[in-house]
């Protein structure tokens, strides 16, 4: 089972996504979408350090051959930590002024499954893009209004991608050329449970999903069957990332937004950056060929 989830970090981020865990620095990385806010916490010291990014900052991935490379408002940018430069790569919707990049995540290839969404949170314009040796292309999935979690399993055959609004976690096969096969629902959050939000995977092949408005982080084992439900003091979960010591620590991002005054001053914890002891082992973040 696993442990109760305890603050480390007080971020008080707007919003809180992306979690990453940099096993070459053995720190912890994420963002705050809405105050275009690069972080990177270090577990052993509790040094904390930020990033101003030029936009609303999706996530943040390792870059092969070093550096970073992040989502930053509708572009894929170069993030060099040392200098504090971003370097702009590639714009994927110069049509849809309206989407923000939302989430990513990159497999053992070093491609970059990622996902736009439209900021108003109401069209479906939102689109998950696969980035690999050939460029940049729509993976071919329906488009939603929010796009989220995408995640991949230990053996890099299966895709989980989140329609937020629609409550759907859908299972994708991956073809061995990167190309996708037809989804299928893999989990559905009931209403009043919570918007399911970012996604992980850890070694066993479980499927974690942090709840938006639910108050918790569900594992799912790869068929789907829910194992166990950690409880959080704070209502909305966006994601976590397996990291520290054999990638045995759970590290969660969390959000303010959308709370009321009376709600954030009985969840004073908000915003905040959390670990727990899942009672499992991650897997190590690829870096990315771009």
């Amino acid at each position: 089972m696993a442990s109760a989830p305890v603050t480390i970090a007080p971020l008080g981020a707007t919003l809180g996504e992306g979690p990453m865990w940099d096993v070459a620095t053995q720190t912890l990385w994420c963002v705050d979408i809405k105050r275009h806010l690069v972080f990177r916490f270090d577990p052993a010291t509790a040094a904390l350090s930020s990033w101003t990014a030029p936009g609303e900052v999706g996530w943040v991935l390792p870059r092969a051959g070093g550096g970073m490379v992040v989502g930053v408002q509708s572009s894929l940018y170069g993030f060099d930590p040392a200098g504090g430069s971003f370097t702009p790569l590639i714009d994927p919707e110069p049509h849809m002024p309206g989407n923000r990049l939302n989430d990513a995540t990159t497999d053992a290839a070093g491609r970059i499954w990622f996902g736009s969404m439209d900021n108003g949170e109401q069209a479906e314009s939102g689109r998950l893009y696969r980035h690999d040796h050939r460029g940049c292309a729509d993976a071919g999935l329906a488009p939603v209004a929010i796009t989220n979690g995408p995640a991949i399993s230990p053996d890099g055959t299966t895709l989980y991608h989140t329609d937020t609004l629609g409550r759907t976690v859908w299972q994708v096969p991956i073809r061995d050329d990167g190309t996708l096969g037809a989804p299928t629902p893999f989990v559905e959050i009931a209403a009043g449970e919570g918007h399911p939000d970012g996604s992980t995977t850890d070694a066993d092949g479980g499927v974690w999903v942090a709840l938006f408005g639910g108050w918790g982080v569900r594992h799912y084992d790869p068929a789907g069957t829910l194992i166990e439900t950690v409880r959080f003091p704070v209502a909305n979960i966006t994601k976590i990332a397996f990291g520290g010591a054999g990638l045995r620590t759970a590290y969660a991002t969390t959000a303010r937004k959308g709370l009321s005054a009376a709600e954030l001053a009985a969840q004073p914890e908000a915003g905040n950056l959390f670990a727990f002891d899942p009672g499992v082992e991650g897997m190590a973040t690829h870096a990315a060929k771009i």
